[in-house]
C-alpha cells in the first residue's frame, strides 16, 4: 500500500501524542500488529476499504478486532471515524513504525534470500551488518526464489547484490560483449 501524505501526517501526530504520554513503544507494537493483521487478512482489508460500509460499523469492528490496544491507538480509530479516513489505517500504521524506528535510531536491513533464513544465519548476518552500521539493526527477511541463491542486502539507500541471478546477469553481459 502506497503511503500518502495524510497517512504520514496522522502518523507524526500520533507519535507526538504517544511520546508526550510516554507510551510510544506500546503504540508502536499496536501499529505493527495492525499493519500485519490488515496486510495478512484480505477480508479485513476489503472491509476497511469498502466505501459503502458505515464508518460507525468500521470503528466498532476495529475496536473489537484490536481489543487490547492502547488508548492512544483507540483515539486514532476515533479520529479516523470522525474524518471518515479508515482506508488509510494500514498506511498510518506502517508510517508510524518507520517514524518510530528513525526516532529510536533503529535501521531496518532487508535481506532477500531464495529460502527463509534460519536463526543461526540471521544471527551471522546481524553480526556482520553491525560492523557496517553504528545504528541498532533489525532484519526483515524477504523470500524471493527468483534470485536462485545468495542474497541481496539493502540498508537505507545502499544495496549489496550477491545473488546467483545477478552473477548470471553479469556473466551474460560479459559474454555478449
Amino acid at each position: 500500500m502506497a503511503s500518502t501524505r495524510a497517512a504520514i501526517r496522522y502518523a507524526k501526530a500520533i507519535l507526538d501524542l504517544a511520546n508526550s504520554k510516554g507510551v510510544a513503544e506500546v503504540v508502536n507494537n499496536d501499529m505493527k500488529s495492525i499493519a500485519s493483521t490488515i496486510n495478512g487478512n484480505l477480508e479485513l482489508s476489503t472491509f476497511i476499504q469498502n466505501p459503502t460500509m458505515k464508518v460507525e460499523v468500521k470503528e466498532k469492528a476495529l475496536l473489537e478486532v484490536f481489543a487490547g490496544i492502547n488508548g492512544v491507538t483507540q483515539g486514532l480509530f476515533h479520529l479516523l471515524f470522525e474524518n471518515k479516513r479508515f482506508e488509510i489505517l494500514e498506511a498510518i500504521a506502517i508510517e508510524y513504525s518507520k517514524l518510530s524506528d528513525i526516532m529510536n535510531g533503529v535501521e531496518v536491513a532487508q535481506v532477500t534470500t531464495a529460502i527463509p533464513m534460519d536463526v543461526a544465519l540471521e544471527a551471522q548476518v546481524l553480526a556482520k551488518i553491525a560492523t557496517l552500521s553504528d545504528k541498532k539493526i533489525t532484519i526483515e527477511n524477504i523470500v524471493d526464489a527468483s534470485i536462485i541463491g545468495g542474497f541481496i542486502l539493502r540498508i537505507g539507500d545502499k544495496q549489496y547484490n550477491a545473488s546467483v541471478a545477478n552473477r548470471l546477469q553479469v556473466l551474460k553481459r560479459e559474454l555478449s560483449n
